[in-house]
Parts: C-alpha cells; structure tokens; sequence
C-alpha cells in the first residue's frame, strides 16, 4: 500500500515554523482586479460554464461568513462544498483517498476530523502570519481531503476566506494553482511565501492604480 500522505503532512506541518514562513503583510488591500472572481470567470468558465458560477456562488457564502468574521469550521466548509458540487449535501469521505493517479494515499482514522478541525482552527491565530496562515489551510484542505471530490477548489476558497477576514483581496490566484507534495516542507513554506508576494503585489499595484487616478482628477479638477 502507497505511504500514508497526510500522515506525512500532519508530521511535517508540526516541524515548520509558519511564524518564520512569510512576513506580515500590508492591509487592507483592496485589489483592482479580483482575482478570485477573475480566476473563475476566466478559465474555469472556460472549462465548464456551471462549474464557474457554482464556483462564484460559493465565493459569494464565503465572503459574507467572512463579513461576519466567521471562523472556518466543518459545518461552513460543508456549505460551501455542496455549492462547489452542485449537489444537496456534501459529506466527508468514508475512506481513504486517492490522487495524483493513485501515488498519493490519504488516510482516515478515528480521529482525522477532530485532527481537521483543530487545523482549521488555527487558521485564525495572530502569532502567525496572515500569509502563513492561509498557505497552511489551504494544505491542510488538500492534503486532509475531506471530500471525495472539490477539495483543490475548496482550498482555494478557503484560503481566500482566511485572506479576507484579514482585510485583503488577490488581484490574481493563478500562481498558487500547481502541484503540492505532502511531503515537501520546502514547498509548503515556499506557497507561504509566494502569497506574501502576491499580497504586496496587489497592494503595490492598487496603490499604483488609485495613484495615477487621483493625479489625473488633481490636473482637471
């Protein structure tokens, strides 16, 4: 039987220093773009017109959980998933899971959702960066696998959300979208990282926007 991955990504999730992993990054940021509702309206309609707008709808639950400060739990990423699937009811897996054809094997034990939630709940803790924060939820969704299907799209929303309860919006997702590892430390720091990066670009290129904006309005005011 293939190694246990997420296994392996509970181990090694405890061994990074996430407080170390990104910076603490610039907000709020309102983006000129956004980015998430960009990344479903491009190519994801592309792929699937109904996949996109199930996509924008489970956007839309979780910026207003986020307005309301809501914390991710089991129940909120249920109702985001049964949005994602387009189905009535969105339950966890049963069993073990399987992806990357077969080479990755999540396994289930009495007491991976309690282990889950408690990950979850720490997607709010202020010792660790916002950044950080949301690169580990959005793992700990892809490697915990709690349904049979979606998860890669649940973490992206996820992650979002985490973003967004502290105040800031991507104007683009497409870099996060590649391949994860359970077994890759490097790797999981590195998404921490590139998200710092993406932040204060965006940030940087609002600024830039509403900048040349407001001199444009000081000429011909």
């Amino acid at each position: 039987m293939t190694t246990d991955a997420l296994a392996a990504w509970c181990e090694i999730r405890q061994q990074i220093d996430w407080s170390s992993a990104a910076v603490e990054s610039p907000g709020p940021v309102e983006p000129v773009v956004d980015g998430l509702a960009a990344w479903f309206d491009g190519p994801v309609r592309r792929r699937g017109p109904e996949r996109a707008d199930r996509l924008l709808a489970a956007m839309t639950l979780a910026r207003d959980a986020a307005s309301r400060r809501e914390p991710l739990t089991l129940a909120l990423l249920g109702d985001w998933q049964r949005l994602v699937l387009g189905v009535p009811e969105a339950s966890l897996r049963k069993g073990d899971a399987f992806a990357k054809a077969g080479r990755e094997r999540y396994g289930l034990t009495p007491h991976t959702w309690k282990d889950f939630s408690e990950c979850l709940c720490q997607s709010t803790d202020p010792a660790v960066p916002l950044a950080a924060r949301a690169a580990r939820v959005y793992l700990d969704i892809i490697f915990f696998h709690p349904y049979p299907d979606g998860n890669a799209r649940l973490a992206l929303l996820a992650l979002a959300h985490v973003l967004e309860l502290g105040g800031v919006r991507l104007d683009q997702v497409a870099p996060i979208q590649t391949i994860r590892y359970a077994d890759d430390p490097v790797g999981a720091a590195d998404l921490a990282a590139l998200i710092t990066i993406l932040i204060r670009g965006t940030h940087r290129r609002a600024t830039a926007t509403r900048s040349r904006g407001t001199s444009v309005v000081s000429l011909h005011g």
